[in-house]
């Protein structure tokens, strides 16, 4: 089965599990009077058409690129993930803007052992459900899916909340109908905030993850031939397509043939692990001006700031020495540069140097 047919058929499970629910909870919470199980009969029915919009996201992202989309629709997934946080964020403002006046004046709520069973089987049920539908997201990598599972396991504490709330009210007397209308309204609107920030941070385009990171550069440098791996960028065009570009570094006296071979080896290799399509640029590594490249080291360990130097080469027809520094985002760059470039020129002020910013986006 297809990612996208897993998705679509654990969307279609949630839906017809929601809008049962819904029907239950509905009936229920009319029938007793009760606010807080209302509210949650309409969170279930949000969750039901979040599930519709995921699979109509799904279906549109799966489109095959064209002309005007080279890089295909898989963007489409995250723009389904903002509308189904808009949704919910808007269930749980209207659920706030009921429930706050209960507070003050409480409805008469009348349960019955029916209603307590209902309510009970829906913690259960949304709780399966839950654990389901994000263990699916998780393994095939979809982010409205795993979302939607830890939305659904937590109304399964939403509905075990509004169980002890009927119980309460049974034995004591004690009305807690709004303010857990309320507790319920805040955590949906968190739970919508979270989830459209995450899925914006995505769009935007996110820090790689640094295991990632780090796994792809150790599968580059196993690579004979191959001495570092460097400026790691990747781009994210949808969940399960992923580009982008590395630079490594390679003996200086290797033809243009020989760097060919060893990028297509880096490109096949890289892509049969992980999936991902890289382009390859090249540093080229001389032995003979180490002693330089070593004391760059030796200076940069004196800075917690600098990160990493690497991209080091002399062209010796013109003293030139160039390297990439990678400055903490936080730190003083200027001074950093200042710094390193000072030091280096009073012990080699034979040569010119070059700086090229660099920024910590991978690790």
């Amino acid at each position: 089965m297809s990612r996208q047919d897993k998705i679509v058929k654990t969307s279609i499970i949630g839906i017809v599990v929601n809008l049962i629910l819904v029907a239950f909870k509905a009936t229920i919470g009319i029938l007793v009077n009760s606010i807080a199980i209302t509210l949650d009969a309409v969170n279930n029915l949000t969750d039901a058409l979040s599930s519709i919009i995921t699979i109509i996201g799904t279906k549109l992202a799966g489109r095959a690129p064209d002309k005007d989309h080279p890089y295909g629709y898989g963007r489409i997934e995250y723009f389904s993930s903002v509308i189904i946080a808009a949704i919910v964020l808007w269930a749980g403002i209207t659920a706030l803007m009921e429930s706050w006046p209960k507070i003050f004046h409480p409805d008469v709520t009348s349960y019955t052992t029916v209603s307590l069973v209902i309510i009970a089987v829906a913690v259960v049920v949304k709780f399966v459900l839950g654990q389901y539908v994000k263990k699916v997201g998780e393994d095939i990598n979809s982010q409205a899916l795993v979302a939607s599972g830890s939305d659904a396991f937590f109304d399964a504490i939403l509905s075990l909340s509004t169980l002890i709330a009927a119980i309460i009210s049974i034995f004591w007397h004690i009305s807690l109908e709004g303010i857990l209308g309320v507790i319920i309204s805040i955590v949906i609107i968190k739970a919508s905030i979270d989830m459209l920030r995450e899925t914006l941070d995505s769009m935007i385009g996110a820090r790689i993850d640094p295991e990632l990171s780090h796994n792809i550069k150790k599968s580059i440098c196993e690579v004979p031939g191959v001495y570092g791996a460097y400026d790691l960028s990747l781009h994210n065009y949808g969940p399960e397509d992923m580009q982008g570009s590395v630079h490594v570094e390679v003996d200086d006296v290797l033809t243009a043939v020989e760097i060919q071979n060893l990028s297509r080896q880096i490109i096949l290799k890289i892509y049969q692990e992980f999936s991902i399509i890289l382009t390859i640029g090249i540093y080229a590594k001389n032995d003979k001006y180490s002693h330089i490249r070593n004391y760059l080291d030796e200076i940069a360990s004196q800075h917690e700031e600098i990160l990493e130097i690497h991209g080091f080469i002399v062209y010796e027809d013109q003293n030139l020495i160039t390297f990439d520094m990678i400055v903490d985002f936080d730190a003083d760059r200027q001074k950093a540069k200042d710094e390193v470039l000072s030091k280096i020129r009073a012990k080699y002020p034979e040569f010119n140097y070059i700086i090229i910013d660099d920024y910590d986006i991978s690790d």
